[in-house]
């Protein structure tokens, strides 16, 4: 398609100008996206504002995190900073953008630091791109900062590298209609400045870059951020590009189309497509040109169609039929529309007769697709015959189409032969281009060319001298016989192509808008008895088919709800439909699956697996779908399967509404017991120490002091575990000799410990780690006292410390019974304790202490049962917190 000038315009499309419209009546948001934090991203926002406000612009910093950099802090000296608002959250005072206070003071240019920052509770918004939402409606611009993997799109493929899940994240939506502003820095810089402290504090640098600030991982950040801000602006231009009306290409950004064609292989050129976009990171559309031709193709090459377009709907692309006079026109106006710089087409070997016929699709592309890539992918084999068994009888349509066609033509002759004396035989002619047309219009282009023949011999016959012969006496009848049937072949072809295209049209028409109220439909649903009622009330009635949605109750996959209602489903039926639901593939009557089933069963599966699984079924037991309404299906099943996804997260949202209101009570019940508790427990132990200076010799007070200190020690893990649930622990990290942290849990635990053999083997020359000494402290102090408790009276503890290739472990063992065989894991959790072992009695909160902080400091903690008896347990430091020589210096 030849690429017009930049001065060519077409027709503005309405939603571009809508879209331009409700931006212009926001502010203006500008993201500096970047790939990590430490590329500038708050520097260069507060660099900007600070030149536009001392060019007079009305600028205001409404939030902005300096991170104790000077050079950051010295930009907001000559800024206005909106004062934040500071919220009490569970003791504490916590500092939060004023957003009443910004509107109140109305700016031109908000500053707003960490778009993706979560607002403490009580905010009125959860997150701040929310609260940069309320700006932007009050007309106020607002420059932001984002790191790319807090975009919740790619949130998923950043943890699978960095083995960090960020749980601050925005909406993809957020870009539309943003500027983005790339901040770049190359890695070995990023890594240089962390270093030098100039992203985190020394102690905290060396952690980051043994984890998320590896080279690696920066490099795939940065990749990510530069294909992300170009997608952004790619898709800023076409809308602009919409909005005005220009026409071209514009082949900035790579868009690919693939045309979908009932020959075999079309799934090759799918994938081949796929493994483009993929490589271009581009987007990428799957269409099939719908023409009158597409409705003599048989049964299996409707089917390649449809699975074809549902094999890229699965891979991600964008699907769409289009109904168009011929495949090359259709293909045209797709590229025009989507402004398509690769096409992806196959070609098959056609016969000398049907590219004369037809013409090369392929050769008119690539002759006047001027800025436009075509990739010919060649179809395996000779072409096939895609047209119904007896396509030739089926073409020309039913006898009593032309039947009807030769009684027009007879009434016509019969009429012109009453109305000759006074319209004589030169307009004769005229009239029999009335019967064409009509038969043209009702039947079709063949039975239009066949009146137009009968039209001209009986013109001939009757009204010709000589009469009621077909020989032509004169020249100029002969001409006159000639363009008689000329103009009524091309008047039929005509008419018969305008029928063709409207019923193509009409039926497309009626589908989307049949989609669409399906949708609405499914979106006021509330429930999933109401969205399966909806769903087989839908399908059943565009398909014709019995219909039935199943779903998970009790643990078994049963019928939600059928239409009719007293349908059936027999063990082959309910086999057919478990395999659906565990292998998310289509099973039974139709597919390779399963065939005996009188049923076909789709998957309703999304990103969160298969949630339901619809039933498709015919009356005459045959196949339920016909090929040419597969992608009507495939439609159908979509928007089923995404309104169960909706349902399904609404679910989990007030599940989790329901455990977080659980975890806050929790939480202040274990800190009032906590607290509560201290005050009493000291009197106690003021009244031992009382009672042992009065009388030293009492025999009891030695089990007063362990039972008071036990109790203390409860209520330490009481307090330790509240402030773990509200991330209120601050790291301290330092190197620490294991040998004195170890010697300092024993001497605190010398009372508990009387009786017991300490086999201690921590070598001396084990390296430092770098760990808050504190923690470390807490973790052994927890699992000392746990092998106190389950080890045995005067049972033997051994402590016992190695260095490995790639780490430092400290061990300890107990000599009790054990742990039960398949608690490992959950010996760790809350209040877990063992069953039938010697992992009972006590609070449960020891270990799951223990974790949370050997968490907290990236330290491995795993339990299990000694080879000669016993539990152990084994705390491993990598390589990555063993101090260098350099940290001690």
């Amino acid at each position: 398609m030849p690429s017009p000038p930049p001065s060519e315009h077409k027709r503005p499309l309405p939603d571009a100008l809508l879209r331009q419209a409700k931006r212009e009546a926001r502010g203006r948001l500008k993201i500096f996206l970047g790939a990590a934090p430490g590329v500038g991203k708050t520097y260069a926002m507060l660099t900007e504002g600070a030149a536009l406000a001392r060019e007079g612009a009305d600028v205001v910093v409404a939030v902005a995190e300096t991170h104790g950099r000077a050079e950051t802090e010295a930009l907001m000296r000559g800024l206005e900073v909106v004062p934040r608002r500071e919220i009490d959250y569970r003791g504490h005072r916590l500092a939060e953008m004023d957003l009443d206070a910004v509107l109140r003071r109305r700016p031109a240019l908000a500053l707003v630091d960490e778009y993706a920052h979560s607002n403490v509770e009580g905010s009125r918004h959860p997150k701040r791109w929310q609260d940069v939402d309320e700006l932007l409606d009050a007309g106020i611009d607002v420059y932001t900062t984002l790191n790319i993997q807090h975009v919740e799109s790619l949130n998923d493929v950043v943890a699978s590298f960095t083995r960090v899940r960020v749980r601050e994240t925005v909406p993809d939506s957020v870009f539309e209609g943003a500027e983005i502003k790339l901040v770049d820095l190359p890695p070995d810089e990023l890594i240089e400045r962390l270093k030098d402290g100039k992203v985190y504090v020394p102690h905290e640098a060396s952690r980051a870059l043994g984890h998320f600030f590896s080279k690696p991982n920066l490099s795939a950040l940065r990749e990510m951020a530069l294909r992300r801000a170009a997608l952004s602006v790619d898709r800023q231009m076409l809308h602009d590009l919409d909005a005005t009306g220009l026409a071209g290409t514009y082949a900035a950004g790579e868009r690919i189309l693939v045309a979908i064609s009932e020959q075999p292989g079309t799934d090759t050129l799918v994938r081949t497509a796929k493994r483009l976009a993929d490589g271009l990171n581009a987007p990428w559309t799957a269409v099939h040109i719908e023409t009158p031709r597409s409705e003599r193709f048989d049964e299996e090459a409707q089917r390649r169609i449809a699975a074809s377009l549902a094999l890229a709907a699965t891979l991600g692309a964008t699907i769409a039929t289009v109904p168009s006079e011929n495949v090359i026109v259709g293909l045209r106006g797709q590229i025009e529309a989507l402004r398509a710089t690769q096409l992806v087409i196959g070609r098959s070997q056609r016969s000398w007769w049907f590219e004369l016929r037809h013409g090369s699709i392929v050769e008119a592309l690539i002759r006047e697709g001027e800025g436009l890539a075509v990739h010919v992918i060649p179809s395996p084999g000779t072409a096939m015959t895609t047209h119904r068994r007896g396509g030739w009888t089926r073409g020309w349509g039913r006898s009593g189409n032309y039947a009807v066609a030769l009684l027009l033509i007879a009434m016509t002759t019969g009429l012109a032969k009453l109305a000759e004396p006074w319209i004589g035989t030169g307009t004769v002619d005229l009239l029999y281009l009335v019967p064409v047309i009509v038969a043209a219009t009702l039947y079709g282009l063949r039975p239009g060319l066949f009146a137009s023949v009968a039209a001209a011999l009986a013109f001939n016959f009757f009204f010709l001298h000589p009469l009621y012969t077909f020989t032509i006496a004169e020249p100029q009848s002969v001409l006159t016989v000639l363009i008689l049937t000329g103009v009524a072949a091309v008047t039929s072809n005509l008419a018969g192509r305008l029928r063709t295209r409207a019923r193509i049209g009409v039926r497309s028409a009626q589908e989307n808008a049949s989609l669409a109220a399906f949708a609405q439909m499914l979106a006021r649903a509330s429930d999933r008895e109401t969205t399966a009622t909806a769903t087989c009330d839908e399908v059943s009635r565009l398909l014709g088919v019995r219909s039935v949605v199943l779903g998970e109750r009790d643990g078994l996959l049963r019928p939600i709800v059928a239409r009719p209602a007293d349908a059936r489903i027999s063990p082959v039926d309910q086999a057919a439909a478990e395999w659906a639901w565990t292998s998310g593939e289509p099973a039974g009557r139709g597919t390779s699956t399963l065939v005996a089933s009188d049923w076909q069963f789709h998957p309703l599966k999304t990103g969160l697996g298969v949630l339901a699984v619809l039933g498709i079924a015919s009356d005459d037991g045959g196949n339920p779908i016909a090929p040419d309404r597969a992608a009507l299906l495939s439609a159908l099943v979509g928007q089923a399967a995404l309104a169960h996804e909706r349902l399904h997260l609404e679910d989990e949202m007030r599940s989790l509404s329901v455990l977080e209101e659980r975890d806050r009570l929790r939480a202040a019940l274990l800190s009032s017991i906590g607290h509560d508790l201290r005050t009493p427990l000291t009197g106690v132990t003021a009244a031992i120490e009382a009672i042992a200076d009065e009388h030293p010799d009492t025999a009891a007070l030695p089990v007063a002091r362990a039972e008071v200190s036990r109790l203390r020690r409860f209520l330490d893990n009481l307090v330790e575990l509240v402030r773990l649930d509200a991330g209120g622990v601050r790291l301290d990290l330092t190197p620490v000799d294991l040998t004195d942290v170890v010697a300092a849990v024993v001497d605190d635990l010398k009372e508990p410990l009387r009786g017991h053999h300490i086999n201690f083997q921590v070598p001396a020359g084990l390296p430092l780690v770098r760990v808050d000494e504190r923690l470390l402290h807490h973790i052994l102090l927890n699992l000392l006292a746990n092998a106190i408790q389950y080890g045995g009276s005067a049972g033997p503890i051994d402590i016992v410390g190695r260095r490995t290739p790639d780490a430092v472990t400290l061990t300890v063992r107990d000599r009790g019974e054990g742990l039960e065989p398949g608690t490992e894991r959950t010996i760790f959790d809350t209040f877990a304790q063992g069953k039938g072992s010697d992992r009972h009695g006590g609070s449960g909160l020891g270990l799951a202490i223990a974790r949370g902080f050997a968490d907290a400091l990236n330290i491995d903690i795993a339990a299990a049962n000694h080879p000669d008896g016993g539990a152990a347990f084994t705390l491993s430091f990598p390589s990555r917190l063993i101090a260098a020589a350099t940290d001690l210096s």
